[in-house]
């Protein structure tokens, strides 16, 4: 007999520079552990980023910025993941370079303003009241029309709906019979109709007709649980980003302008101050009614060197605002000029933005260190490597980077 392991189809992982980091490392008091969620050392660093996550759990970090310092190959974007795999998915990360900001089309503010957008979450909590079950009837009524003649239109729709708890029969709208019929709903299929909207969706065919025919390309559903009338509280994370995407450019315009829109190859285009006002005073109403909740989340801007003094002074501003994420900058330079001027600056960044910033130094690894994470970095490639190998990469690393020796690892 033989006997075949069928191959999964899921899609693997791709292994990055820092898939091995799953977090911080830190103990439940908040002191680093030396070997700990793919991190080796920079105890210190660590210990700082723990206490940051803690202040955005708590709301208190939200327009505030954090700078991460140090030589390259120490471990500062390692830093910045950690934050955000401690964070968990439901707050945004949005990282970015400093170097993205230049574009032909789209100016640096625009750039900069729709990556904090990005960052900034919001939370939509939703009631709906929803009637689920099995039709067990649909009839619809029909009356003589108004217009007089022999047309006749339908008055409204009875339908019957059956779950495990019982029936009930209600009596719709002739628009919601319109859903039904898109839908092409018949008596056994199990349905859900939303009673604020109206919607209509067919989850399926119910198992009871499983036996019906031998060829079926139907998907069996079983006979919902509990009532047909239920209560659902509906839980829906956006960005700031999408709702302003989504009013820009609002699809399923039936004119000639939406539809050639749709055809053409779509262009980076810059989202008007005048909208994104037009979204905040939606968002600030939801919020005042306790329909939704703002999430700070975390923008990163990696070599922040790169960016000049048009963007600093954007930034200053924009940290100030009552919608600002929580900015992480990394740099690796020391005293250099501000780009584009000849000022002299630490980190290249403008004194005036220095100041607002929680300074986190990153130090130089040695040799020790780095052998400890080229072997975390063989285990997940799964190679298979000696000590003598690895304390000779350790070797190199002392003399080059951290990086170089990650390259040669690869190899």
């Amino acid at each position: 007999m033989k006997i075949e392991e069928v191959q999964s189809t899921t899609k693997k992982q791709r292994i990055a520079t820092h898939t091995h980091i799953k977090g911080l490392g830190l103990e439940l008091n908040g002191t680093a552990m030396p070997l700990a969620s793919g991190f080796v050392g920079q105890a210190s660093a660590r210990e700082a980023c723990g206490l940051v996550v803690d202040m955005i759990r708590q709301k208190k970090m939200a327009g505030r910025a954090l700078l991460l310092a140090g030589p390259p190959g120490t471990g500062k974007t390692a830093l910045a993941l950690g934050i955000s795999q401690e964070l968990g998915s439901k707050v945004p990360f949005c990282p970015m370079v400093g170097s993205e900001v230049y574009s032909s089309e789209v100016k640096k503010t625009e750039v900069l303003m729709e990556n904090f957008r990005r960052a900034i979450g919001l939370r939509v909590k939703e009631n709906k009241e929803v009637y689920e079950g099995e039709v067990t009837e649909l009839t619809p009524e029909e009356t003589g029309s108004e217009t007089g003649g022999y047309g006749r239109s339908i008055s409204h729709v009875v339908i019957g709906l059956k779950t495990v708890k019982g029936t009930k029969q209600l009596r719709l709208d002739p628009t919601i019979y319109d859903a039904l019929i898109k839908e092409k709903v018949a008596v056994g299929d199990v349905i859900y109709i939303e009673a604020n909207s109206g919607a209509v969706k067919r989850v399926g065919r119910s198992d009871a007709f499983a036996t019906e025919f031998d060829l079926e390309a139907e998907e069996y559903v079983p006979l919902p649980k509990g009532e047909v009338h239920k209560k659902k509280e509906i839980v829906q994370d956006v960005t700031l980003h999408d709702l302003d995407a989504a009013n820009a450019r609002p699809q399923g315009g039936q004119d000639i302008m939406s539809l050639m829109s749709q055809m053409m190859k779509p262009r980076k285009t810059e989202i008007t101050d005048k909208l994104r006002m037009e979204v905040n005073k939606v968002v600030n109403r939801y919020i005042d009614e306790g329909v939704a909740e703002l999430v700070p989340g975390v923008l990163f801007i990696d070599e922040v060197h790169m960016l000049d003094m048009e963007c600093f002074s954007y930034l200053n501003r924009a940290l100030e605002s009552s919608l600002s994420p929580i900015v992480i900058f990394a740099t690796n330079r020391g005293i250099c000029n501000v780009r584009g001027t000849d000022m002299h600056s630490p980190h290249g960044i403008p004194l005036d933005l220095l100041d607002r910033l929680v300074i986190v130094r990153t130090v130089t690894y040695g040799p020790a260190e780095m052998i400890q994470i080229l072997a975390i970095r063989a285990q997940v490639e799964e190679l298979v490597i000696d000590e003598e190998s690895l304390a000779y990469l350790g070797e190199v690393g002392r003399q080059a980077s951290l990086r170089s020796d990650n390259s040669y690892l690869e190899i």
